[in-house]
């Protein structure tokens, strides 16, 4: 097996043309917007890397072939952890995203370790967050680019001029922090 990376992405909202304009995306159609976001997750992303993708995967998910289509064609072990537009209105992680090859269940908040650092994941941003004083990290999403990160913490949705529609890696998400 190939060296396996690790990814991070957040607010992908595939099939929900209403977030172009809403968060100003640069795409005519959804379905353009869709298949830009595959083809560059698909230009870094191999088949055994994985990727943690931080929540509001899709939108409209009474469309379970569209949204299984997309899934399908995203190259990767995909972790999701959970966003406010991943539930159905009773509370309940929609079917249809439930229903998804997801490499582990999805969570509403998750711990890895990259590049032998502590990594917390969360799709919304945390005021304090476990291991904060000793040096950990904290990727969110949510926030579409409005709310600034503190400390080691910061935004990983795809509306963040360096993220940019792709998945990043965790040296190029931290660069720059201290």
């Amino acid at each position: 097996m190939a060296f396996v990376r690790k990814f991070y992405i957040s607010d992908t909202h595939f099939r929900h043309a209403r977030v172009i304009e809403l968060c100003k995306r640069p795409f005519k159609s959804a379905d353009e917007m869709d298949n830009e976001i595959v083809r560059r997750w698909n230009s870094v992303v191999e088949h055994n890397d994985i990727v943690y993708h931080l929540g509001d995967f899709a939108f409209g998910l009474a469309d379970e072939f569209a949204i299984r289509n997309v899934f399908g064609r995203l190259n990767g072990r995909k972790i999701l952890i959970l966003g406010n537009h991943d539930f159905r209105k009773g509370g309940d992680v929609h079917p249809t995203l439930a229903a998804l090859d997801w490499y582990q269940p999805p969570t509403p908040l998750l711990e890895t370790s990259d590049e032998g650092q502590r990594v917390v994941l969360c799709h919304y941003a945390l005021r304090t967050w476990p291991g904060q004083h000793k040096g950990s990290y904290h990727f969110y999403g949510h926030s579409h680019g409005d709310l600034p990160g503190v400390g080691r913490s910061r935004d990983v949705g795809v509306d963040m001029s360096d993220v940019g529609f792709t998945p990043r890696t965790f040296s190029e998400l931290t660069r720059g922090m201290k």
